[in-house]
């Protein structure tokens, strides 16, 4: 069952790089006390996550961050290594924090993931963008099957 509006979001443990390495980031960090923009994609460097998803979050996240986003977050069922490199060929900066959700357990406690088995891909994320205020979601927008419309970071900005 697909996690609400209105519903705290469940606790988990993502991976971003640091300069350190490796670092786990608990959901209860990324959300506390914060609005937070999460959008979740199929995977790093697939076509459309690479050509439109990423780069709109990060062409729009002044505006974002000027109607009071606090964190950007992009997250994927890739490893955190992928995410890093991924992060760095789309010149995100800090702009867009890279999240990994290796094993796609986050996905999974969202109520949100996707059989891509017949794309070889196993089981992914879907294609989505949550606003999150203070481990609350306030809007939640899942794309349909091949489309990418709601979770678009224009659609988003129109949200806040």
């Amino acid at each position: 069952m697909a996690i609400k509006v209105g519903e705290r979001m469940p606790a988990g443990t993502l991976k971003v790089m640091t300069k350190d390495g490796p670092k786990d980031v608990s959901t209860d960090d990324l959300f506390k006390g914060k609005k937070v923009v999460l959008f979740s994609v199929p995977g790093a460097f697939t076509p459309t996550c690479d050509a439109k998803h990423l780069p709109g979050f990060v062409q729009l996240a002044d505006q974002l961050r000027a109607k009071g986003v606090d964190t950007i977050a992009c997250m994927a069922v890739n490893d955190v290594f992928v995410m890093n490199a991924w992060g760095k060929s789309s010149s995100v900066g800090d702009k867009v924090m890279m999240l990994a959700d290796g094993n796609g357990e986050y996905a999974k406690a969202l109520g949100l993931e996707l059989d891509a088995h017949k794309f070889g891909m196993g089981t992914r994320g879907q294609r989505f963008a949550l606003i999150v205020d203070s481990g609350v979601l306030k809007s939640l927008n899942v794309e349909e099957p091949g489309q990418f419309k709601v979770s678009a970071a224009e659609h988003v900005l129109g949200q806040l």
